[in-house]
């Protein structure tokens, strides 16, 4: 299979979504204490979608295919989780920076199996999910920040987390 072309790198402050929800793929923020129920909800959704017979496709050239987002959002909730366990135990630390772009070039996504990403989704999202079922009373304050000096509480982190699930299993085609 030949490399596709690298996608641009997202500039978009997506930050926005916490207050505000995404008119692109209709997420609103959500109670955040349905964080993990929503998690699992996704499961399904995305095991269908990197069962379809286009999982490969791109629907253009600088787009990821089903497959590649399916693998993104995989490494979304491995990196999510190391982040919220980190806000967990830490007096509010500064996240250790992750390229998606770069992560998706580095771990060519394109040739992943799609039922081995399925599988691995589920147990990332799993472990996620039962993370965020675990959080309780104050936790959902404490803080943590990203590289570019975004500050999130363990709520806005799940408000954020989740608009990515969603939008996209949107992008995907779901």
């Amino acid at each position: 299979m030949d490399e596709p072309t690298p996608i641009p790198p997202e500039t978009k402050d997506w930050t926005v979504v916490i207050a505000d929800g995404c008119d692109e793929c209709g997420y609103r923020p959500h109670d955040v204490s349905t964080t993990g129920a929503l998690l699992r909800a996704s499961i399904p959704r995305w095991r269908e979608r990197l069962a379809g017979p286009e999982v490969r496709r791109r629907p253009a050239p600088t787009t990821w295919s089903p497959l590649e987002y399916g693998a993104h959002v995989r490494d979304v909730c491995r990196v999510f989780l190391g982040r919220l366990e980190l806000i967990l135990t830490a007096e509010h630390p500064t996240f250790p920076d992750w390229d998606q772009d770069a992560a998706a070039v580095d771990g060519e996504y394109f040739r992943e199996d799609p039922q081995r990403v399925a599988d691995e989704y589920e147990q990332s999202a799993t472990r996620l999910a039962d993370a965020f079922d675990a959080v309780a009373g104050d936790q959902w304050q404490r803080t943590g920040m990203r590289g570019d000096g975004w500050d999130f509480t363990v709520g806005t982190f799940a408000i954020y987390l989740t608009h990515d699930i969603h939008h996209h299993l949107q992008d995907a085609g779901a």
